[in-house]
């Protein structure tokens, strides 16, 4: 018999949300998730399964029976032919970029960090960008989730193909996913390169900018039109690096944390530090060269709330325009640096907020200093409105407030993954507070 551990307490990355599970466990076979399963069901408990808990919502919490995967993180077959991999789902990315390095192999496109669960990354339809590759789930190519009941399900294009449509975004509701398989590309290295710009001419341009960069992002500063262009392109440089501790993290981590920890006593101040520190860190050109996934991965600072949205990106001027209008209006908003603009391609995973069209992502932070709260409860509903009004779609790892009425107009998808839901878990085995709201 497992045996679960008392006293647990999960927080997530960002200390926004926590829970004290009843019991944490942390599996080493399928068998044994198969006990933990069958507790749970003679209990009437549910069961959350976590990463990395990086998600700075409650989609994690739970009060019932958390089950952690982390001791099933091994690489089970690398098809150097197909150029595929299979991994137990509790593999974090930072690990899985090593190893598959050493096979002259690499994912094509990552999130900002790799500390996540193989999973978690695709359960919560992680992205990055670049308008010729989607979310991180279209790289999936099979996984296998074990159900409620206890049956293994191997889904694939071929194999359970309806299901498989769901499960590759699955947020942790259809089961415990047990494999995955991704599709990888032959080891290569970008040269990032930044550079200062302005917000008119990033959206006048945005075509160009698109078809002239493979990964092309950027910075917008809120209060002012400052923007740092980001280009990330293949490359045949051998790794550089422009980097400064410096500049990286006395100025750009700790001496900003201070000032917007002070800001929380003199709001005024964000704009006055939004404006500085463009200044100071962003208005040179920049380049650095290394391997992909050291160049996707990138420092996200300290603590935030964060709301990132997918719109169609054809509105991606106008509510850019409008979310700057709102703040020049509204004298008492303010919005901490940066807003990341990032792009993807449209696909056919029913919750994907890319589903069936190309989208702009508007990722929106106010930073934590020191762990403190920062006035945010009219930014968030002012920036929800103008992303809802473009016909926008959160990010499910990130916060919103929407409800199953809202999610069924977004997603076309939306009952069909709940039909699916609802056929391998009829009992709410894996919901939780957080799907509750979405699902009820």
């Amino acid at each position: 018999m497992i045996h679960g551990q008392e006293g647990v307490k999960f927080q997530n990355w960002a200390q926004t949300y926590g829970s004290s599970p009843e019991l944490y466990f942390q599996p080493t076979s399928v068998e044994e998730i198969r006990e933990i399963l069958d507790l749970a069901r003679q209990r009437s408990k549910r069961v959350k399964v976590v990463g990395g808990g990086h998600s700075p919502s409650d989609i994690a919490c739970t009060d019932d029976f958390m089950l952690h995967l982390g001791k099933m993180n091994k690489i089970l077959k690398v098809d150097e032919e197909k150029r595929r991999v299979t991994v137990e789902a509790g593999i974090l990315l930072s690990d899985l970029n090593v190893e598959l390095s050493k096979h002259g192999l690499a994912l094509p496109n990552l999130g900002a960090v790799s500390e996540v669960a193989a999973a978690g990354v695709i359960g919560t339809g992680t992205h990055n960008t670049g308008i010729k590759h989607g979310i991180l789930p279209t790289q999936v190519v099979a996984l296998t989730l074990l159900t409620a009941s206890g049956q293994i399900l191997e889904c694939s294009e071929s194999a359970s193909p309806r299901i498989f449509q769901a499960a590759r975004l699955h947020l942790g509701c259809l089961g415990v996913v047990l494999s995955v398989t991704f599709q990888c590309v032959p080891e290569f290295c970008l040269v990032e390169t930044s550079f200062p710009s302005t917000l008119q001419e990033v959206l006048d341009n945005l075509d160009s900018h698109l078809q002239r960069s493979e990964y092309f992002r950027f910075l917008w500063f809120p209060h002012s039109e400052n923007v740092s262009v980001i280009y990330q392109d293949h490359t045949d440089k051998p790794p550089s690096s422009s980097t400064s501790w410096f500049w990286d993290y006395a100025v750009g981590y700790y001496l900003l944390e201070f000032l917007l920890w002070l800001s929380t006593f003199l709001p005024g101040l964000v704009r006055w530090v939004n404006r500085c520190f463009f200044w100071l860190l962003f208005t040179r050109k920049v380049e650095n060269v290394n391997l992909s996934y050291k160049i996707f991965n990138y420092e996200c600072r300290f603590r935030q709330h964060v709301q990132d949205w997918a719109i169609p990106i054809e509105k991606t001027r106008e509510a850019l325009r409008e979310l700057q209008a709102t703040l020049e209006n509204s004298p008492g908003l303010v919005a901490h640096y940066p807003v990341e603009v990032r792009f993807a391609r449209g696909d056919d995973i029913l919750l994907s907020p890319c589903f069936q069209r190309d989208s702009c992502y508007v990722n929106v932070i106010m930073y934590r200093p020191y762990g403190k709260d920062v006035p945010r409860l009219d930014y968030w509903p002012a920036y929800e409105s103008i992303m809802k009004k473009a016909g926008g779609r959160p990010h499910w790892a990130k916060a919103h407030t929407c409800t199953r009425k809202d999610l069924e107009k977004m997603y076309p998808g939306f009952r069909q993954f709940c039909a699916i839901r609802e056929e391998l878990d009829p009992t709410g085995m894996f919901l939780n507070p957080y799907l509750e709201r979405v699902f009820y």
